[in-house]
């Protein structure tokens, strides 16, 4: 077995934005059974770059992996090799704590205060002034749409799940991190919920915060993410923005009948003849410079199709590939 020691060393790429995550054949193997003689390997060999001021998805279906790679960035768990960088340091480095925010998947927070007396408690370890916290905690509050008198007045034991998840963004953000981990931050909303907390991330973009987060609500990542990667039974299957795996959002689909065949071949070079005399491909170039040039040529449209998958069917795809 490759050791942490054994792993290729990282270095920070000298560029104009470099990775806030780095990692290197990262792996985690957990001894489990009642003699504590079965492994089960939960990551394989995982190599991915976030890049600052990204929103970074993690998607996979459940057991692909995300949450141990997830603790495994933030220090919770130790890998059994490989190597990470998280902001410049190793996996584990406590300095770099100060630096993230994080919202787990399941929030659990201290039922008899209310959210503003947890918001205080969570700025006091992160010695946050008062000063500091007095003008930050209402600005938190209200970025998360959490109404301050129910932040004040009320015991979070009466809070809803909605409430909950607001509570636990309000505290991912109390130490004005640079980097947020979200470990599926709309699980459990309703569309309303999942609205208002995609609305949140991407204000927290435009801040540019980087974010990397887990998601099954495939919808939603692919409205707001630069880059995505897909894990499956513990293995990296791909990584890239939408366009590298999904093509261009201007690709169509196109099915025609007449024009010239060697005209239409340079437009359409997949282009296929059907029994009907139809003719069927996927147009590269402008749509409109290629309509008036099929008009020219005395064909017509028949279909017109946008070309590119949803990312909920290229995941389907490769998870089932």
């Amino acid at each position: 077995m490759k050791s942490v020691a054994d792993a290729p060393d990282l270095k920070l790429e000298t560029q104009d934005n470099p990775p806030v995550v780095l990692t290197s054949e990262l792996r985690k193997v957990y001894i489990t059974g009642f003699f504590l003689n079965q492994k089960v390997e939960s990551l394989k060999s995982c190599s991915l770059t976030v890049y600052r001021g990204e929103t970074f998805g993690l998607l996979g279906p459940n057991g692909a992996g995300k949450t141990t790679l997830l603790k495994l960035l933030l220090g919770i768990i130790r890998p059994t090799s490989g190597r990470g960088l998280l902001l410049g340091k190793p996996l584990g480095d406590y300095t770099v704590k100060q630096r993230i925010g994080y919202l787990p998947e399941n929030v659990y927070l201290y039922d008899f205060l209310t959210g503003w007396e947890f918001l205080e408690f969570a700025a006091g370890i992160f010695q946050i002034p008062k000063r500091v916290q007095r003008e930050r905690i209402p600005q938190l509050f209200e970025l998360v749409g959490l109404p301050l008198k129910d932040a004040r007045k009320k015991q979070m034991r009466r809070y809803s799940k909605g409430m909950l998840q607001r509570v636990g963004m309000a505290h991912a953000l109390v130490n004005d991190p640079e980097l947020v981990f979200l470990d599926e931050p709309m699980s459990g909303l309703d569309p309303l919920g999942r609205y208002q907390m995609r609305e949140i991330i991407l204000t927290l973009k435009a801040a540019g915060k980087t974010i990397f987060f887990n998601s099954h609500i495939l919808s939603e990542v692919e409205k707001i993410c630069d880059r995505v990667a897909i894990l499956a039974k513990g293995q990296l299957v791909c990584s890239g923005s939408l366009e590298q795996l999904l093509g261009k959002v201007s690709t169509y689909r196109i099915k025609g009948q007449g024009g010239d065949w060697e005209i239409l071949k340079k437009w359409i070079p997949t282009i296929e003849f059907n029994a009907e005399g139809c003719w069927e491909g996927q147009l590269e170039g402008d749509y409109y410079d290629f309509l008036a040039s099929l008009r020219l040529m005395g064909g017509n449209v028949i279909s017109m199709n946008l070309a590119r998958p949803s990312l909920e069917e290229f995941f389907i795809r490769k998870i089932q590939g």
